[in-house]
């Protein structure tokens, strides 16, 4: 790794004044340097200004793709060329959680665009307020009442719903139904016999509240049978009779049941192999409000029953231990993912020794242990320990000078952002084939040595 590629961590050095920032703005098609400047929790004003006023309209779309850009910032790009606007529609969608909203008046802007796509995207992001959604529910649009029977279903009154339900489009007398479906079985029958084409369907038939004639019906169909039967408005006595059925989804389907016994699931060839992808059974992610359901699932001997238990923040603390010793991965991985007391040495086992992309992310989980890490993995065979290691508040700064020389870079990447790190080997590590970059984004790395690697990268002053 040369200069030219250290440079990118400056981007994320929150140290880096904007003469620096301002710099990498002039670097040729380099997308990933622009991406991390709008990643920054904060941007300088003379940053974000050209950022904003960039003639690249790609780079704007980093601005406008930022969940840690101000939402005040993102907005403005409002006031530049009118394609832009569906570039703060859309807006940015971190993984797992919402960005920040934008200002109010960016909202009217938004809804009122003469762009249809800039009005969809706006009335559909998952970051747009309740408080905008509300008033659409009323909107002359169609289009405006659809996106309103979404997230703000349960806020809208009484004789707003029952409006949309009966709504002369009927694209949003659909969305209306499918929330409320699970508790109406004439929604739910109009669903299957007016969407049987649509992707819907699935989703109508598992969380739909069935009739027992439509379900009789839909059985002697023979289609979608895993789903109807994971739906616990089935009939049980429909789903008793499909418990040798030759198709092992739907045996498993049936296994599942929330009537069963804990022998009478036995009773059934079910598997379920360490890599399936299951939903969490329904009946059980519905009452995860009663703790004792969620026991009876924790020590069931049926896997789905304890990977759905898994999943619910609610389980009660004694089942966490109980799931943390799991002999199912997928139940640990669940574990550790969704609830908040999740045993550190749970995760700190399953970064470790997981095979899944999902581990990985362990280390950003607030349990995640980082106390004492340094006395039991800084010497460990493996380099993915040693770089543990500097999670520890107690690691010296000559062990983390040591560790910044490891033969493994990602121990001396790792190293490398470390703020314990002395400044001297910093700057030696800018030169560190694929660490230079990490070297960059640490804040102790003096300004003049930012503007002297700019120099060296060649990059315009």
């Amino acid at each position: 790794m040369g200069a030219r590629d250290a440079v990118s961590g400056l981007a994320s050095n929150p140290a880096a004044p904007a003469s620096v920032l301002l710099r990498l703005l002039k670097l040729d098609h380099d997308w990933s340097t622009v991406a991390r400047l709008t990643w920054r929790a904060s941007v300088p004003d003379e940053v974000a200004q050209a950022l904003l006023t960039h003639p690249d309209r790609r780079v704007r779309s980093a601005l406008a793709d930022s969940a840690g850009a101000d939402p005040a910032l993102r907005a403005r790009l409002l006031d530049g060329p009118a394609s832009d606007a569906i570039l703060v529609a859309c807006g940015p969608q971190p993984y797992g959680t919402t960005a920040p909203p934008l200002p109010d008046p960016a909202y009217a802007r938004l809804l009122t665009h003469d762009d249809t796509n800039v009005r969809y995207e706006t009335a559909n992001a998952p970051s747009t307020p309740a408080h905008v959604l509300l008033p659409l529910a009323t909107h002359e649009d169609p289009l405006f009442r659809r996106a309103a029977c979404g997230r703000v279903w349960e806020e809208l009154a009484p004789e707003v719903r029952a409006a949309l339900l009966d709504d002369p489009d009927p694209q949003v007398r659909t969305k209306a139904a499918l929330q409320v479906m699970a508790d109406d079985e004439e929604r739910t029958a109009w669903l299957v016999e007016t969407r049987a084409d649509h992707f819907w369907l699935w989703e109508v038939l598992a969380h739909g509240r069935l009739e027992r004639g439509l379900a009789e019906r839909l059985l002697a169909e023979g289609t979608h049978l895993p789903r109807l039967v994971g739906n616990p408005t089935f009939p049980a006595d429909l789903a008793a009779s499909l418990t040798g059925h030759e198709d092992p989804a739907v045996r498993l389907a049936v296994s599942a049941r929330p009537e069963l016994t804990e022998e009478q699931r036995a009773a059934i060839d079910w598997k379920v192999a360490p890599e399936d992808r299951l939903e969490p059974l329904v009946w059980v992610w519905r009452g995860r409000a009663d703790g004792e359901l969620l026991r009876r699932c924790a020590r069931s001997a049926h896997t789905w029953l304890r990977r759905s238990a898994a999943v619910c923040a609610e389980l009660p603390d004694d089942c966490v231990e109980l799931l943390a010793n799991d002999e199912d991965f997928a139940v640990r991985l669940l574990l550790a993912e969704r609830h908040p007391k999740a045993p550190p040495e749970l995760l700190l086992d399953l970064y470790l020794h997981g095979s899944h992309r999902a581990v990985g992310m362990l280390v950003a989980r607030p349990a995640f242990p980082s106390a004492g890490l340094a006395e039991r993995f800084a010497d460990a065979a493996d380099p993915r320990k040693r770089a543990l290691a500097l999670r520890d508040p107690a690691a010296t700064p000559e062990l983390v000078e040591r560790l910044s020389r490891d033969p493994d870079g990602s121990v001396r990447e790792a190293a490398a952002w470390d703020r314990r790190l002395p400044v001297r080997r910093i700057v030696e590590l800018l030169d560190d084939p694929g660490v230079g970059a990490a070297a960059a984004a640490n804040p102790l790395l003096p300004v003049a040595e930012m503007t002297a690697l700019l120099d060296r990268a060649g990059v315009p002053a």
